[in-house]
């Protein structure tokens, strides 16, 4: 993904009940004047705030909350990061982090896991996508942005922190503790096995190694299997996404020509968008491919999958994906930091933007867990679309306990794994891909 320095910083004083700004020229007309007068508004609120709130504040959190207001109001996924943040979410990109090793997202006031990565302690402590964290440490996260939280959730390896879980849908929703120990995060995103006559590779994540990982896997498992070799799976499930250019890398990878995806601004049309294209060249020397979905895919991943079947080059199994389809730019800010905002939207090679929707699989397969995820992102939509709030949720039911998450299953870790086993069906006997239009 880009990172797009900002072209400029402005700076202002606050001066007690003094205009901050000065009047706008008439070319700005009626729409300038009412911004002058919002921000005139602004600085007298804050000015308020600095002397007569009952606390003493401090000038340069005032400021921060409000850059957290204003990007937090525009969608889950735009944020500001102090220096800090912004170094370690750079960091991140390169596969080693602190933390417990988990994607997440806020919404209606709370924070929502998109997933946990595959063997980091949040994976392990049996977190799962879809789950709502009301609380840190005893904490409420209500009233908190999102990186206020993050911030919470990071910390020194093998300190502890205690999350207090919501899952279920609606009337059935349970809440519990999960207990996670910390620790230095160092992502392996591929793993690859023989399954048969085909080869398995797991994606956990997209960063800077994910397709050269890929690569070598894929010569491993040739090297392995020799001629017997008849396909391939890519598992996508619980992949909460990463790098834009690594998505592109890992589609191209097995398509020799056409869209993989496009991005379009808000204010571009279709025609003044980014396409990126395939280039020749097949790592899987066009044998049958099937593409291991489920409501922990997002991102990134849907993207691999959006492509692969648009161009029926592979079939996609398991169930509907989590549905984000925006694309974050990472600003750096100087001393101060930097910002992630959504720029653009992304769209698959027929078109479609998934944003909320997600993408359907070819051939639905579920695991338990699986049901679980897709349970508790339709609540989580519905939630969304009927703007609920989360008072009025606590009005209308109690917290009731459940199972200890350890005994939560992880992908193919409760019996068989069906999703896995549909697919090896579909390559032994493949039905033709649907292309969505």
């Amino acid at each position: 993904m880009r990172n797009f320095l900002l072209g400029g910083v402005c700076a202002f004083a606050l001066m007690g009940s003094v205009a901050l700004f000065a009047a706008p020229s008439k070319v700005g007309g009626l729409q300038a004047n009412e911004t002058y007068r919002q921000l005139n508004l602004f600085g007298e609120i804050f000015e308020r705030v600095r002397n007569d709130y009952y606390k003493e504040t401090k000038d340069e959190e005032l400021m921060e909350h409000a850059i957290n207001g204003m990007l937090s109001s525009l969608d889950p996924y735009s944020v500001y990061m102090p220096p800090r943040s912004f170094q370690e979410a750079r960091v991140q990109t390169r596969g080693e982090f602190g933390g417990l090793g988990i994607e997440v997202t806020q919404e209606n006031g709370l924070i929502k896991v998109v997933s946990p990565i595959d063997d980091t302690p949040a994976q392990k402590a049996g977190v799962l996508p879809g789950d709502l964290i009301t609380h840190l440490d005893g904490d409420p996260v209500m009233g908190k942005s999102l990186q206020e939280s993050i911030e919470k959730m990071r910390g020194a390896p093998n300190t502890n922190i205690v999350l207090t879980v919501r899952r279920g849908a609606a009337d059935a929703a349970k809440n519990f503790d999960i207990k996670i120990t910390r620790a230095v995060i160092k992502t392996r995103v591929v793993r690859a096995r023989r399954e048969g006559e085909f080869a398995y590779l797991r994606i956990s994540s997209f960063n800077e190694h994910t397709t050269q990982d890929m690569a070598a896997a894929i010569d491993k498992l040739k090297a392995e299997i020799g001629p017997e070799l008849k396909g391939y799976i890519i598992d996508l499930r619980d992949n909460p996404g990463g790098l834009l250019d690594q998505a592109i890398s890992v589609s191209d990878s097995f398509l020799n020509q056409g869209e993989i995806v496009s991005t379009r601004a808000l204010r571009a049309t279709a025609d003044e968008g980014q396409r990126y294209n395939a280039k020749r060249g097949d790592l899987a020397d066009g044998k049958p491919m099937a593409v291991l979905i489920n409501g922990g895919s997002a991102s990134a991943s849907e993207i691999v999958a959006g492509a692969l079947q648009d161009h029926h080059r592979a079939v996609l199994v398991g169930n509907t994906t989590f549905g984000k389809g925006l694309v974050q730019t990472m600003i750096p800010l100087g001393e101060f930091g930097g910002m992630k905002l959504t720029t653009a939207g992304y769209f698959t090679p027929s078109g479609r933007s998934i944003d909320k929707v997600g993408i359907s699989a070819d051939v639905e397969a579920w695991n338990e867990r699986d049901r679980q995820i897709a349970a508790a992102l339709k609540e989580r939509r519905q939630m969304t679309d009927t703007r609920q709030t989360e008072e009025d949720k606590a009005d209308k039911q109690e917290p009731t306990q459940v199972t200890p998450p350890h005994q939560v299953p992880t992908p193919g870790q409760d019996g068989p794994d069906l999703v896995l086993q549909a697919a090896l069906e579909v390559l032994r006997a493949p039905p033709k891909p649907t292309a969505r239009k």
